[in-house]
């Protein structure tokens, strides 16, 4: 009856903690090294400066290089130094999630150090609605006085 148990248990837990075939699929793809080309806003009217991940201005983000190494959930996003932002890598701990509410997946990360310690508490999701070998399109929304709108990330795949 112990092995039973014991093997019932093994198996809830190794189930629970795998993940499904579609995310393996999407980590994969993500896998390498990305330049982030565009960003734009949807839903709103006007022009938008917004700082992006507690980071930096919208702008330092454009001609950014985001690399994800798949094999233990690592990478970091590079920004280039002008008069406006402050250049530099950032490194992150990343995954890749099911959002059962809509269907759809979602990247998410966190900041961390250089020995992969947590360095703001603070996480980030954004909705994959398209994943190419060659392109990705994140959008993850916003309020503006009162109204949400979509942030828009235009990726294309350097390696």
């Amino acid at each position: 009856m112990k092995k039973i148990l014991l093997l019932v248990a093994f198996v809830t837990l190794y189930s629970s903690c795998s993940i499904s075939k579609a995310v393996r699929e999407k980590r994969n793809m993500l896998s390498g090294t990305w330049t982030l080309n565009d960003i734009s806003y949807e839903n709103g009217t006007g022009n938008f400066k917004s700082v992006l991940f507690s980071d930096a201005d919208d702008i330092c983000f454009e001609g950014s290089d985001w690399y994800f190494r798949d094999n233990n959930s690592t990478g970091r996003y590079t920004l280039a130094s002008s008069s406006l932002c402050q250049g530099g890598d950032r490194f992150m701990r990343w995954s890749v999630v099911d959002n059962s509410e809509n269907y759809s997946s979602q990247l998410q990360f966190k900041r961390i150090d250089e020995k992969n310690k947590d360095i703001s508490g603070k996480g980030y999701r954004l909705n994959i609605t398209k994943l190419t070998s060659s392109e990705m399109v994140l959008k993850s929304n916003a309020t503006v006085d009162g109204k949400v709108i979509n942030v828009v990330y235009k990726f294309n795949k350097k390696s």
